[in-house]
């Protein structure tokens, strides 16, 4: 015999209420509407579902063993329903995002830890990568979105673009380095330390090439590279090396007081750092909120960065 699933989760609602009212308030329903359901259930089983006389409303053992069962679909129901609601208001589902190594450890992990606060549901994937990987991902749909540096796109590539911090490069060194020391210091100064170079395929790359030929040096020192960014602090800790790196992740290792910049203005990059998404992609509740709080996120930190940028490095 097929019992009609609705009639099981009346029936639940009826028992766990102790009344048909109740229970009819309880699913938002008209209460003849419950008593007629209640009516044809026990017609067709041919057994009764409550004990006569009883107030408020006791099941009978069938009545009882039945309803156990609707309370099971009923509670279903609810989580399926607070599960819709919640992904309609970007509190739960998955945000894929990728982006380049020393932005993501350095930004983008701790503003991910704070959008949780608030959606815990929302589960977070991360992967790295420089703008070529990550531009094909978001095109095989691999990642909803992604945040790196970028210059220029190209006309019909079929992405869109949000800037959310200008391009702004210095050299960080340990805060013990001898070159904060100097008075005046000179850009060819810095050709007689040790290097560490941006991992390959990062923009850092080709930043340390133009930085070394507006210094009028032809090579520099490389005692390390293709580190991650844990690695080249750690690194930059304990030796007198140098290295060329977005100024707004010195910033944000501002507080450790273990890496700072040199006072040195050098030429910056002509692009910014952007979140990417494909045009004509259907992104969920969750990736719109996520991008949002990350944007939000940027517009905070941008004026204490500049801030920063004129205490440190202009000495202002």
């Amino acid at each position: 015999m097929k019992i009609d699933e609705r009639h099981l989760i009346q029936l639940a609602a009826v028992v766990k209420t102790g009344g048909v009212t109740e229970g009819a308030a309880l699913l938002g329903l008209a209460q003849p509407a419950v008593s007629r359901t209640l009516s044809m259930l026990e017609m067709r089983l041919g057994e009764p579902l409550f004990i006569k006389g009883r107030r408020p409303l006791q099941p009978t053992p069938l009545g009882l063993s039945l309803s156990e069962q609707g309370l099971v679909m009923l509670a279903a129901s609810r989580k399926a329903s607070d599960l819709v609601e919640s992904f309609r208001v970007g509190k739960s589902g998955v945000v894929r995002v990728g982006g380049t190594p020393f932005f993501m450890d350095a930004l983008i992990a701790g503003l991910c830890a704070e959008f949780q606060v608030t959606r815990p549901d929302v589960r977070i994937d991360q992967s790295y990568g420089y703008f070529p990987d990550l531009r094909a991902a978001l095109k095989a749909d691999q990642i909803d979105l992604a945040i790196c540096p970028i210059d220029i796109l190209d006309e019909g590539s079929g992405l869109e673009f949000q800037q959310i911090l200008p391009g702004r490069n210095v050299i960080a060194c340990r805060v013990t380095h001898p070159l904060l020391l100097k008075r005046r210091l000179q850009p060819s100064q810095l050709l007689d330390y040790p290097w560490v170079a941006p991992p390959p395929g990062s923009p850092l790359l080709a930043d340390l090439r133009a930085l070394l030929l507006s210094f009028g040096g032809t090579e520099i020192k490389v005692r390390y590279s293709g580190g991650s960014l844990m690695s080249v602090l750690n690194y930059l800790k304990a030796a007198d090396a140098l290295t060329v790196m977005p100024h707004s992740v010195v910033f944000a290792l501002r507080k450790e007081k273990s890496i700072t910049a040199l006072p040195l203005t050098i030429p910056h990059p002509e692009r910014a750092l952007a979140i990417l998404t494909r045009a004509d992609s259907v992104r969920s509740p969750a990736v719109d909120q996520f991008v949002q709080h990350i944007r939000a996120g940027f517009e905070s930190l941008r004026h204490l960065i500049k801030r920063h940028e004129e205490a440190v490095v202009w000495g202002r």
